[in-house]
C-alpha cells in the first residue's frame, strides 16, 4: 500500500518550540536517508496516525511531499512516539528509500482456517511467533503475511521454512523457528 503525506521544514528547534508546533496541530519529525542529509521536519498527526492504522501499518510505503521541494521522496516510518497518558502522536522519524534496493522489515503473520487438530482432537492453537523478519523491494512487502492452519493436526507446527514466498520476499528470521502449532489441552 502507499499513501501520501505532507511536509514542511522546521526552523524552529528545541522543547518550547516542539510544544507550540504541538499546539498549531503539527508534530516534529526527522528525515533521515543515505543520500541525503538529516532534515527537521513537521507533519500533520491526523494524517500520519490514518497511514500507522492502515492495514500495513508502519511499513506502508509513504509519498512524502516537502513543501518547497520539486519532486516527492519515498519514505518509511522507522519510529514514532506516543504520549505515555494521552496516547497523542508526539514525534516521527522517516527514513528516505531507494525502490530498488533490497529493505529488511517486519512483518505481521496472520492466521486463517480452524485446524484440524481443534475440532477433532480438542486441541489448543499455540500463535507462538506473531511477525517475522523479511528481505525484499520496497514496492513488494506485504501487508502481512497469510498462513493456513486447516491442515494441522495435534502436535503439528508450522515454521519459518514452511511459509509460501511467492517469490517476492526471503526470510531473514530463522528457518527453524514455529510460528503456530497444535497442543493438546492442560
Amino acid at each position: 500500500m502507499e499513501a501520501t503525506l505532507e511536509a514542511v521544514r522546521r526552523e524552529r528547534f528545541g522543547k518550547n518550540e516542539s510544544g507550540r508546533l504541538r499546539r498549531e496541530g503539527m508534530i516534529p519529525a526527522v528525515l533521515y536517508g543515505e543520500s541525503r542529509k538529516t532534515e527537521s521536519i513537521a507533519v500533520d498527526p491526523k494524517a500520519l496516525l490514518r497511514i500507522l492504522r492502515s492495514a500495513s501499518g508502519a511499513n506502508t510505503l509513504i509519498s512524502l511531499k516537502l513543501a518547497g521541494a520539486s519532486d516527492d521522496t519515498r519514505v518509511l516510518v522507522k519510529e514514532y512516539q506516543f504520549h505515555p497518558v494521552d496516547h497523542d502522536l508526539l514525534h516521527a522519524d522517516f527514513y528516505t528509500i531507494a525502490m530498488d534496493k533490497v529493505l529488511r522489515v517486519t512483518v505481521p503473520v496472520h492466521l486463517t482456517g480452524e485446524a484440524r487438530g481443534v475440532k477433532v482432537d480438542g486441541g489448543v492453537v499455540d500463535f507462538v511467533h506473531r511477525d517475522i523478519v523479511i528481505e525484499c523491494l520496497p514496492a513488494d512487502i506485504p501487508g502481512h503475511i497469510t498462513v493456513d492452519v486447516t491442515d494441522l493436526g495435534l502436535h503439528d507446527g508450522i515454521r519459518v521454512r514452511d511459509l509460501d514466498t511467492g517469490g517476492k520476499w526471503k526470510p531473514v528470521s530463522d528457518a527453524d523457528m514455529l510460528i503456530v502449532h497444535v497442543v493438546p489441552p492442560k
